[in-house]
C-alpha cells in the first residue's frame, strides 16, 4: 500500500469504515479500471452532445432571467426547450418546473395523447408502482379508466425477453399508446438498452404504423451514446430530479419528442390555447440549465457507483441485477438480500453516508402509491433526489433493495462501503481475506 493510500485508509476510518471494508473494497476498484475507462469515453460523448446543443441556441445569460404571473415570451424557458430537443433528437420538447416529478410527467404524457375508447399497451410487463393508479390497474380517483381508457399488457418472457407473440397479438385497433419502461422499477427484470427499445418499436410500428409509443426513460438518460427517441420513440419522458437535472434542478420534467405530440402534452400542462406559451420560470432557468451541462459528470459518478456495487455484492455472493460484467443501460443496482435485516442495514449505510440527514435512521413506512411499506435512505439536498446518493425497496421478499445515483464517484464510492460496513457489523457477512 503506498502512501496516498495509508492516508485514504485514515481518512476513511475516521469516516466510519473498517480496515476490513476498506481493503476489500479497494481490492473491487482496483480491478475496474477498465470498466470504467470505457464509461469515461461515453460521458465525454455526451458532454460534448450537451455542449453542442448549448452553443447551437446561442445560450445567454439573458435566458436566466426571472419570469413571473403567465410567463410569455420567456427566453430562458424557450432556449432551454430547444436545448433539449436537440440532446434528444426531437421535434420538440417541454421541460418545466410545473412538472412535480417522474410519475407526473409520465401521467400528463398518457392524458395527454389518450382519449376516451383508446386502448394504453404495456409490451414490458407491469409499470413502476407509481403509474397502476394512474393507470387505474389499482382504482385511483382520475385515473385512466376513469376516463374509459382501457389497459392491456404483455409480460417478458422468463429469460428478460419479449414475448413477440403475445405482443403482436395485443395490439388492435383500440390500441392508441405503447407504454415501454426502460429501467426496473421494483422489478427483478433487465434494463432495457436503447438497441432493444428500438427493436421492440420498429416491431410495433411496422405492425400498427399510427401507435405512438412512448418510452419512460427515468434513470437511462447519458447512460449510452443514444437516447430512446433517436430509435423511433414518439415520446421520451423523465424527471429533473433524476439523471437530466444533475443535481442543480430544485424539480421539474421533461418531454421530448414529436411536435403534435408536445402540442398536445402543452395543452393539457397548462390549458387549451395557451399550451406552451405560458409557465413562468421563477427564476430557475440558470439551475436547470446548468443541471443539463453537469449531467453527463454526474450520471458518470453514479454509473461507477452502481458497478462498484454489483462487484462488491456479487463476490459476497448475492444476487445483484444487472450482475458484475454486464452492460449498463440505467443507473441503478438490485442487490437481494432475502434478509429484512440485511436489507435495513445497506440503507441505513446509505443514510448515514448522506452530507443531509446522515443522522437520520431510515425506516419503512406506507408510502402512497405503493402496496407494502417501502425503505428509504435519501439525504439529499433536493428532496426526493435520486440522482444523489439514494436507496430503497419494498419490504417483502426477496428484500431486494435498489440503489441509485451519488452525484460524484466519490460520494458513491463512500456510500456503497458505508452500506457494506453495516452489514459487516451484523456479523452474518464475512469479507474475503486481503493483503496489506
Amino acid at each position: 500500500m503506498n502512501e496516498e493510500q495509508q492516508i485514504l485508509e485514515q481518512y476513511y476510518e475516521s469516516m466510519g469504515i473498517s480496515r476490513p471494508v476498506f481493503r476489500f473494497c479497494s481490492q473491487i476498484e482496483e480491478r475496474l479500471k477498465e470498466r470504467f475507462a470505457q464509461i469515461d469515453a461515453i460521458t465525454e460523448c455526451n458532454q460534448m452532445k450537451v455542449l453542442g446543443a448549448m452553443r447551437k441556441n446561442r445560450l445567454s445569460e439573458a435566458c436566466f432571467a426571472p419570469t413571473t404571473g403567465y410567463g410569455y415570451n420567456d427566453i430562458g424557458r424557450e432556449t432551454l426547450e430547444k436545448i433539449y430537443a436537440d440532446v434528444f433528437k426531437t421535434e420538440d420538447a417541454l421541460v418545466r418546473p410545473q412538472i412535480t416529478c417522474g410519475t407526473h410527467a409520465l401521467a400528463l404524457a398518457l392524458m395527454s395523447q389518450l382519449r376516451p375508447g383508446d386502448e394504453l399497451l404495456s409490451p414490458v410487463g407491469k409499470p413502476y408502482d407509481t403509474l397502476e393508479e394512474v393507470i387505474g390497474i389499482r382504482p385511483s380517483n382520475g385515473s385512466l379508466a376513469e376516463y374509459g381508457i382501457s389497459y392491456r399488457q404483455v409480460d417478458l418472457l422468463p429469460d428478460g425477453g419479449f414475448d413477440w407473440d403475445g405482443i403482436e397479438a395485443a395490439l388492435n385497433d383500440k390500441t392508441r399508446m405503447v407504454t415501454i419502461q426502460r429501467s426496473k422499477g421494483y422489478a427483478s427484470r433487465p434494463t432495457l438498452s436503447v438497441e432493444r427499445i428500438g427493436e421492440l418499436i420498429t416491431f410495433i410500428k411496422e405492425r400498427k404504423p399510427d401507435v405512438l409509443c412512448m418510452v419512460d426513460n427515468c434513470y437511462g438518460e447519458f447512460v449510452e451514446l443514444t437516447e430512446p427517441s433517436e430509435v423511433g420513440a414518439d415520446l421520451v419522458v423523465g424527471s429533473l430530479i433524476k439523471n437530466p437535472g444533475g443535481g442543480l434542478a430544485p424539480i421539474g420534467g421533461y418531454l421530448c419528442g414529436t411536435k403534435e405530440c408536445i402540442e398536445r402534452a402543452a395543452y393539457r400542462l397548462t390549458s387549451p390555447g395557451l399550451g406552451k406559451e405560458v409557465g413562468a420560470t421563477l427564476g430557475v432557468t440558470s439551475t436547470l440549465t446548468q443541471g443539463l451541462f453537469l449531467a453527463p459528470t454526474v450520471v458518470k459518478g453514479a454509473l461507477k457507483g452502481a458497478i462498484f456495487a454489483a462487484n462488491i455484492y456479487e463476490t459476497l455472493g448475492y444476487t445483484v441485477i444487472p450482475d458484475s460484467r454486464e452492460s449498463r443501460h440505467d443507473i441503478i443496482q438490485e442487490v437481494e438480500f432475502h434478509d429484512p435485516q440485511l436489507m435495513t442495514a445497506f440503507c441505513e449505510g446509505i443514510q448515514a453516508a448522506a452530507p443531509v440527514d446522515s443522522f437520520v435512521r431510515p425506516e419503512p413506512w406506507d408510502m402512497p402509491g405503493y402496496d407494502s411499506q417501502v425503505i428509504m435512505a435519501a439525504g439529499a439536498f433536493v428532496s426526493g433526489s435520486s440522482i444523489e446518493l439514494s436507496a430503497d425497496g419494498p419490504m417483502k421478499e426477496p428484500f431486494a433493495v435498489y440503489f441509485q445515483g451519488g452525484l460524484t464517484w466519490e460520494h458513491a464510492k463512500y456510500g456503497i462501503m458505508m452500506s457494506l460496513q453495516k452489514i459487516y457489523e451484523t456479523g452474518k457477512v464475512r469479507l474475503p481475506e486481503t493483503e496489506d
